[in-house]
């Protein structure tokens, strides 16, 4: 068990990378195979996971340029675990107004951008009608939890391995070497 905590925090920009890009690959698979549209929260959500990703290519690069002495830089490791709290209460936010527990702003009420091209479309009877996404609606939901609820948990149990990896012991961010 301590040799895959070692593991976990030592890379882990790599694995928050992972993470990050497997839940952006699942938020387009739902959107791509099951047909659910994104409203403008869902899409608040994803921005997160990329800057997610920005920190945590950039530090893994670091670590494997730097000859993984070190492990994970501290600094990224902190800058994962804000960059995940934000994503945590960006998705409590979206819950609470999925489930009526406050309102959401006006600026929640659709999802997607609509051009000039799709309205004309429309007009015309050319075009299907866009389907537009509220954010006060559950779309999917799976245990009692919509989608938004398992970002929230997932973004809270990343920014809290985060700031695992960040406050790890020493002798886990730089390996040992025996003198034979």
């Amino acid at each position: 068990m301590r040799d895959i905590y070692r593991l976990l925090t030592r890379w882990w920009t790599a694995f928050a990378l992972a993470a990050s890009l497997a839940m952006l690959g699942a938020a387009h698979a739902f959107e791509r195979f099951a047909g659910l549209a994104p409203c403008n929260l869902c899409l608040k959500q994803r921005e997160v996971y990329w800057g997610a990703v920005a920190v945590a290519v950039v530090a893994t690069a670091w670590t494997i340029l730097s000859g993984s002495r070190r492990g994970t830089p501290r600094i990224a490791a902190f800058l994962l675990a804000a960059v995940f709290a934000t994503g945590a209460v960006t998705a409590v936010f979206h819950m609470g107004g999925e489930y009526k527990w406050w309102s959401l702003p006006a600026t929640c009420m659709g999802g997607g951008a609509i051009d000039l091209e799709s309205l004309t479309a429309l007009a015309l009877g050319t075009g299907p009608a866009q389907r537009v996404a509220m954010c006060d609606s559950v779309a999917w939901s799976w245990l009692g939890l919509s989608m938004a609820g398992w970002n929230a948990v997932i973004s809270l149990a990343l920014a809290g391995f985060s700031l695992l990896a960040a406050k790890r012991p020493k002798d886990a961010r730089a390996p040992r070497f025996e003198k034979a």
